[in-house]
């Protein structure tokens, strides 16, 4: 699709080539922008790319990261930057910078676009364009923590963990814990067993019927959305696994692109996990590992202010950031859905953790 009077040219989806290309022109690219993502969520079956590549007549080119449901009509769908579970998409862009213009052209695109709705998740390190023209979009604000790697890991170590994680991990040393890694899906199994584990333990803290918990927590991490995760980044993901006695105990999953390394999924058994510090343990080495082979930031994910997880990431040297969701409906969808999980929780008693 072409537009007129000087507006760029649309192709969808965005070719992989181009996706490449501005991905390594942007330094500050996010292990969720890049091609491997992607083809982790349309290898999991649910998604397809609908995504969208905009060439501007001053040379200069964007990619909208989008994807929708395969199963049902594309009017009737809300496309997303990314969808679900899967966490930061955003635009990418040459050397991550954008102007205003090209800003509000593309914005205005995807929020006129076939389907219900567009959502699209800002990383925390967008440009400030993206925001600036964003009035026809809601806009949502959340805590994202980041681990600046400068300085190697020496530095991260002395000056960027806190004293009580040092603590921790020497505590975790000395209980005589082993450490396994595997690449490319090796030990996912042991990853599964302690989900298991931790889907127990979230119902029971949320007060929360357990199918209920599993049923939802399955829909975020599916066996299949780890398979795909793990065939689309190969040597890049890495399942890092604590055991006690030869007894899993705690696991994390850490994915690797341009200059991030990103903590995407954690499980534990708490009971035999906690006392021995395996959390921190298994962070510092996949830390360690990050620093070693010139990766420039840990990124940790979303976590709500003040909570528990948001002090366990700040405690290992990771600073809170304000990312940005942009929502865009021609449907009150959103806050329907915020309606109705407000009335299921309020019958449930349910506690957010």
């Amino acid at each position: 699709m072409t537009f007129r009077h000087g507006q760029p040219v649309v192709t969808s989806p965005a070719p992989r080539a181009a996706w490449e290309s501005l991905v390594r022109s942007d330094a500050d690219a996010v292990v969720s922008q890049s091609l491997a993502w992607r083809d982790a969520i349309c290898g999991a079956g649910r998604y397809q790319d609908v995504s969208r590549l905009y060439e501007f007549p001053s040379g200069r080119n964007v990619i909208l990261p989008l994807a929708r449901q395969r199963r049902g009509l594309p009017w009737l769908a809300v496309a997303a930057s990314w969808p679900g579970a899967w966490g930061v998409g955003g635009p990418i862009s040459q050397d991550g910078r954008v102007d205003a213009p090209e800003a509000a052209a593309v914005l205005a695109d995807a929020a006129q676009g076939r389907g219900l709705g567009v959502k699209i998740q800002l990383r925390y390190n967008a440009d400030g364009a993206w925001l600036s023209e964003a009035g026809r979009f809601q806009v949502e604000d959340h805590g994202f923590l980041v681990l600046d790697l400068a300085g190697g890991f020496g530095q991260v170590w002395q000056h960027r963990f806190r004293g009580t994680a040092r603590t921790a991990v020497r505590k975790a040393e000395r209980s005589g814990i082993d450490v396994d890694v595997g690449r490319s899906g090796r030990l996912l199994p042991e990853f599964r067993y302690l989900y298991e584990k931790s889907i127990q333990r979230w119902a029971g803290m949320q007060h929360e019927p357990l199918r209920l918990t599993r049923w939802r927590t399955i829909r975020e991490t599916s066996p299949r959305m780890l398979a795909s995760a793990a065939r689309s980044f190969g040597q890049d993901f890495a399942t890092w696994v604590a055991r006690s006695q030869g007894e899993p105990v705690a696991a994390i999953i850490v994915l690797r692109s341009g200059g991030h390394a990103k903590y995407w999924r954690g499980a534990m058994d708490k009971e035999l996990a906690a006392p021995l510090r395996a959390n921190e343990l298994l962070h510092r080495l996949a830390i360690e590992e990050a620093c070693r082979d010139g990766y420039r930031f840990y990124d940790m994910g979303f976590a709500r202010p003040g909570s528990h997880l948001a002090e366990f990431k700040q405690k290992l040297g990771a600073t809170l950031h304000t990312a940005h969701t942009l929502r865009a409906e021609r449907l009150p969808l959103h806050t329907l859905d915020q309606r109705s999980r407000g009335m299921v929780k309020k019958v449930l008693g349910f506690r957010d953790v």
